[in-house]
Order: C-alpha cells, then structure tokens, then sequence
C-alpha cells in the first residue's frame, strides 16, 4: 500500500493552495467544503476564484510563490503550471513537516486528493494511488448510483443515538446485531425518505425493547421494461437488501442476477387463464412473510401501477398492518416506444397517448372504443398478445381506418427486441407468421410510422431488429 488512506479533520485551519487557475480552483472548492480557512496564492485569479475571495470565502494574496508563504499551514495544495515552482513548493513543504499534494504529479506529493462520494457525514474516497485518475472517478460514478443521498441522513441519525444504543447494548456482537437490524430495514427506509419524525420513535421503542425480532416490509419494485440498464437506484438497492424474492413471468431473467445471491427466489408467474399463484395467495404470502420478519421484495415488470395489481397488493398490506413501499419503474410502454423508435405523441402525429389492457380478468374484451379510435392519438395495448385480431378487428369497426399504422413491440429493451410493424389490418397476421409472443405491446397510431427512421436500438451492437412489412 503505498498510500495510507486517511480523512483529515481542516475546519478552521489554515490551508494554502498556490496556483489560481482552474485547477486550484477545484481543490479550493474541496478545502472550502470542509471549512478549511483558505488562502490562495497566485499574481492572478480565475473568476470564480476572484468572486470567492470577494465574498470573503477565501484569502487572495496576489504573489509569487515565496517559501514563508507555508509558516503556519496545515496542508498544501499545489496547482500552477510551472513544474520548477510545484517541486519548489513540495520541497518547502517537505522540509517544514507540511502535508503537500502536487496536483498529477504523486512523485512529488506527500498526499493525494481521492475521488470523493460526499453523503456527510458518511463519505467514501476512491483511489488509484495517483496513477490512473480517470479510473478512480469512473469507479466514484458507479458507486454514486448505490449509494443514494438518503444515506447521509441514515448517517446523522444513528450518529443521535449512538449514546443510548452504546448504554443499551453493552455487549459488543449485541450492538453490532442491533444496528444491522436498523440500518437495513423499514426504519432506515423511513429516515432516508424524510420521515424521521416516525423513525425516531420507532427507535426508541426499539432500544427500550431491547432490539426485539426485526419487524418485516414488503417492497413493491417496478422493474421497468427489461434492460438492467433502467432500474432505478432505489430498485436495485432494495433488490440487493430483499430476504426475499417474488417475481413473475414479465421480470426479465438477466434481472434476477442482480437480486442478493442468497435471498429466497419465489415464482409467482401468471399468465392469461393460467395463473401458477392466483392474486389472493400472492397477497397472503406476501403477508405471511412479512409477519416472519423478512424483507419481501415484490419485483414487477414494468411499473407496478400500471397494469401490474399494485393497488390490489397493497391495499391487502395496508389491512393487515403490514409495512410497505412503492418504488415505480419505467412502464412497458414508455421502455418500448423508446427503444422501438415510436414516440407515443408527436406534434404531427398524436397529441394524446391513452394506455389499455388487452382483456380483463374474465377473459374478455370490454374497451371504450369511441375514445380509443379518436384521430391524433396513440393507443398502446398492454397483453394483447392473445386477442391481437379480436382487437385489430375492433378498432376497425368502430372507426379506425384498416390501413391505420400498429406495430407490436416483443421483450422490448433487451437484447430479444423484435419490432413488428404493418397496419391494423395486417398487424395479426405478421405477429402470427414470426412467432411474437408475450411479453409484448401493441402500439396503434401514426406515430409508428416514424419506427423505420428513428430505431437506434436496432442500429447498436445487440441483435433487437425492427420488421417491416412487405
């Protein structure tokens, strides 16, 4: 380790950085941060630079370098674009016991400056040892997205307790147990969502117990429309924390890769007039699990409000008592319009974009058809696989034109995507002739019209391909 990662306490001490160009100006920004009393040395300021030291932020000292410039600083910072002065400077530093970092040049630097997730008071540095500086901040940028803010709330509020938990816990395996429980579920959710008035009580209860069993969730995830790429930070946190998993047949396989690799895995798949959990058994065991104490993840294709019995589920959550989340995903629709290259409106081509399921729960088609076969407007079919002519045929008898443009979109935004595009007199039988089967949306309207020209996922390295018909 050639490096000793090490977080410095500057609030109130006296930091230099020499150099005011745009660089100085980017370690200044950290030093100020941290409260560090800052001044700058440099003959000429960069705005922003100049504008600090107006505020008062900063002390400007318009000077050349001079070694009595260091007497009495805690840390150095070196940016200029003179490597005679940097090296002059490190040396000077060197030689008074002064902490220096030479801005790209770790040769010369006692320190360096990491790449830094700020969640304060929780922060997380990342470092290449001053080699490869890109690599450092490509790896900040992934973990940015696992991280999420809420964090340094989590962070300030166990830091309010850490006291009573200390005085309540005296064993240490006991506290440690204690905290692992709160940090990873309801509680620690409700404090990262702003509710902290709730969590407090609810931990205070909790140390006054003793840290009783852990009280279980349930976490309803839309999954989005297929792609890992398009989960949200929030989805795949709670993927990665869930004790356990349901999911159906709309959750893409390559998602289940990113549940906990130890987390129970439960399919509840359900398909038209063949359901392998009916709706009430998954309701109860979600409930049941809950009760057990475990963090149930619900994990759905697409957006759990929109045609995925997310308010059905809940609603049984909600009177039994249990505590539960809804984190929306990308829907279907707007997951397989983009990647398909049909923007559901379009100021030419639809000035509206209404959403419908392709059957209801007995089986049959029952749609407000004078609203669906107005003109300008884009109709998108959710699980219309199955009645794709019933339903081509219908919107022709109630008005749509025969040669009006539709296209069917199958495992959109994965690697599996085949577009589909005819009319609505054409539509059925195309899907019929290539096999497309659910998971798949119909989009009816002008708008389809514009698939040839504007499907970039068919254009990039994976094998989605758009038909066209003849």
């Amino acid at each position: 380790m050639e490096f000793f990662p090490i977080f410095l306490k500057l609030r109130q001490q006296p930091c230099l950085v020499v150099g005011g160009g745009e660089v100085a100006l980017r370690k200044a920004r950290l030093l100020l941060a941290a409260g560090a009393r800052l001044q700058v040395v440099a003959p000429e300021l960069a705005p922003e630079l100049a504008q600090l030291a107006s505020e008062g932020e900063l002390t400007h000292l318009a000077a050349r370098y001079a070694a009595e410039q260091l007497d009495g600083q805690r840390l150095v910072v070196v940016a200029t674009d003179d490597r005679a002065v940097n090296h002059q400077v490190a040396a000077d530093a060197e030689a008074r016991g002064i902490l220096v970092n030479v801005v790209d040049d770790p040769a010369a630097s006692r320190y360096i400056s990491p790449a830094i997730i700020d969640r304060s008071p929780l922060m997380v540095a990342v470092a290449s040892g001053g080699s490869v500086p890109v690599l450092a901040r490509s790896i900040r940028a992934r973990l940015e997205s696992l991280i999420p803010a809420g964090y340094g709330r989590l962070a300030r509020f166990g830091a309010s307790f850490r006291d009573a938990v200390k005085a309540r816990f005296p064993d240490v395996d006991a506290r440690r147990r204690f905290w692992e429980t709160v940090l990873e579920g309801p509680l620690a959710d409700a404090v990262m969502n702003g509710d902290e008035a709730a969590a407090r009580a609810e931990m205070e209860a909790r140390i006054a117990a003793g840290g009783a069993d852990r009280a279980g969730a349930v976490y309803l995830v839309g999954a989005g429309p297929g792609n890992p790429d398009l989960l949200t930070f929030r989805a795949l946190r709670l993927m990665q924390q869930a004790d356990v998993v349901l999911y159906d047949k709309l959750v893409a396989p390559g998602l289940l890769n990113l549940v906990r690799r130890d987390a129970e895995r439960v399919y509840v798949g359900k398909a038209r007039a063949n359901h392998a959990l009916p709706q009430d058994d998954i309701n109860q065991l979600m409930v049941t699990l809950a009760k057990q104490g475990k963090r149930v993840l619900r994990l759905k294709g697409g957006d759990p409000f929109t045609f995925g019995r997310g308010g059905e589920e809940i609603a049984t959550l909600a009177e039994q008592g249990i505590p539960f989340e809804v984190v929306p995903g990308i829907t279907s629709a707007s997951g397989a319009a983009a990647y398909a290259g049909i923007p559901l409106t379009h100021r030419d081509y639809a000035q509206s974009v209404t959403f419908v399921t392709g059957h209801k729960q007995d089986g049959t088609i029952q749609l407000d058809w004078p609203a669906l076969t107005r003109p300008q407007q884009t109709v998108v079919v959710y699980m219309g696989v199955s009645t794709a002519a019933e339903l081509c045929q219908a919107f022709i008898a109630h008005g749509r034109g025969a040669e009006t443009p539709a296209a069917a979109v199958e495992w959109a935004t994965t690697e599996r995507q085949r577009t589909v595009c005819g009319t609505l007199s054409t539509l059925p039988g195309l899907m019929a002739s290539h096999g497309i089967a659910s998971p798949a949306l119909i989009i009816v309207g002008e708008v389809v019209e514009l698939a040839d020209k504007l499907a970039w996922y068919r254009r990039s390295e994976n094998s989605a391909v758009t038909i066209q018909e003849d």
